[in-house]
Parts: C-alpha cells; sequence; structure tokens
C-alpha cells in the first residue's frame, strides 16, 4: 500500500478498489470467531475453498473468514452476499451446494436459514432474524463485508475516511468536541465519557503523551475486544490514530 498524503488521494485508491470490482460477484463470508472455531468453522473454510476450485469458480466466488457475525449459538455462520443471505449451523458437507447455489444467483438453501421457533418462518438474512432486527451493530456490522487482513476491503467500504476527515479538517479541539457530544463511553461497564477521558489526558502536565488501546479481556470467557480486534483490526488503528490526534500524542501503544 503506497503512502496517502492527502484527502483527495485517499478517495482515488478507494475509488480505483471500488470500480475494480463486480458488486454482483458473489461472496461468501465465514464465521472464523472463537465460537465458530470451536464448532469447527477451521474445515469449514476448507470446505469452501476446496468446492470453489472443484467448481472452476475461481476468481468469481470469493471466500473469507471474517469476524464474528453474532449469533454464536448457531454457528458457524456464513452470510453470502450481495444477496446477504444468512445460514446457520453450516458444515463441511454443505459447502458445495452453497458455492453452487452463490454462484447460480439461486433460492437459498431452505434448511440451512434460521427458522424462527415462535412463528416457524425462516429467515433469509440476518435482518429477518429477530435476534438482529433491532441491533445498531456499529462494530461488528461490517464483518461480513471484510476479510479482517485486507486493508483494500476496509478502505472499499469507506474506511479511514474519519482519520482523513480529522487530519485535513479538524483540531484537536474540535476532535474532543465531537466526541464529548456524542455521548460516545467505556465499554468496561463504568460507561465513563470517553471525551471526558480524552480531555483530561491532553490537560494532564507533560509533554509526551500516549494512547493505549486496552485488549485486555480479564473475565473467563471474554471475547468482545478480540472480537473487535480479529473483525475489524482497521476499525482499531483509525480509531487509536484519531485519540492520539486528539490528545496531541505522539506514540501509541496496542
Amino acid at each position: 500500500m503506497q503512502r496517502i498524503g492527502s484527502p483527495e488521494k485517499l478517495e482515488e485508491i478507494r475509488k480505483a478498489i471500488v470500480e475494480a470490482r463486480d458488486p454482483k460477484a458473489p461472496s461468501i463470508a465465514v464465521c472464523a470467531a472463537p465460537n465458530c472455531h470451536a464448532l469447527g468453522n477451521g474445515a469449514v473454510v476448507a470446505a469452501f475453498e476446496e468446492a470453489v476450485k472443484a467448481q472452476g469458480l475461481e476468481g468469481k466466488v470469493r471466500v473469507m473468514a471474517t469476524g464474528c457475525l453474532g449469533f454464536c449459538e448457531m454457528g458457524p455462520v456464513v452470510i453470502v452476499n450481495p444477496t446477504q443471505t444468512c445460514y446457520v449451523k453450516v458444515g463441511a458437507e454443505d459447502a458445495a451446494e452453497i458455492v453452487a447455489q452463490a454462484a447460480k444467483g439461486g433460492k437459498p438453501i431452505e434448511r440451512l436459514l434460521y427458522t424462527d421457533p415462535d412463528t416457524g418462518k425462516s429467515a433469509e438474512t440476518l435482518n429477518d432474524i429477530p435476534f438482529y432486527r433491532e441491533q445498531s451493530r456499529i462494530l461488528i456490522g461490517d464483518n461480513a463485508r471484510i476479510d479482517p487482513t485486507s486493508i483494500e476491503d476496509y478502505l472499499a467500504i469507506g474506511g479511514y475516511s474519519a482519520l482523513s476527515k480529522a487530519l485535513f479538517t479538524m483540531t484537536p479541539e474540535t476532535i474532543l468536541n465531537d466526541v464529548k457530544e456524542s455521548n460516545l463511553r467505556g465499554r468496561g461497564g463504568g460507561g465513563f465519557p470517553a471525551g471526558k477521558k480524552w480531555e483530561t489526558t491532553r490537560n494532564a502536565p507533560g509533554e509526551q503523551k500516549y494512547v493505549i488501546v486496552n485488549g485486555h479481556e480479564g473475565e473467563p470467557g471474554a471475547f468482545m475486544d478480540r472480537a473487535l480486534f480479529t473483525g475489524n483490526p482497521h476499525l482499531v488503528l483509525e480509531g487509536l490514530i484519531i485519540g492520539a490526534l486528539a490528545i496531541v500524542a505522539t506514540k501509541g501503544f496496542i
């Protein structure tokens, strides 16, 4: 990835990435988060990759091992884009059928859809499932659309545009004011206002300031930070740099 020195260059690169991709081309996102991993998603990902090769669809159907897709008890969860078809409890034996369906754009595979136990109705997409319907999935909602190891995927969905705005159109003070007005709060349980914490750090004595991204999960079985880091790591990096700008820090740590 070349160094980007202006908002115009960022948008130029983003436009090139998007234009090089067929928005109608199918992609298959397989949840690779810890819970689905425990349910055997490694074999599922391998089966999808083998099915794509066997059906001569390399370069036509993309398979991605993604971050957490949310509905852990129904894992392994698979999302087929661009239709956003959601399959649950997918096994390696289902891969070839899903690949063929994705490539042909046929009807969803009924037996792999989620069935609402209250209504008996099948749900074809995430938003059709009651578990997801009322959620605002700000932090992990893009996981089904990106390979977490690909900066190009993150740029394609608008990644680093907030950093570009902060760098070229905002001052540290306006960044702090925006964060305070947003009422953004910490996710550790205390709900401390992020803007107030950042402002206190900025006003603290001493020339050298640091940003520390706390990824420590001190409670047994707590994977909330891991879900962010492994699902959309560039989101964390973008936030780290914006935080550094706000408090005038020159070093950051995870």
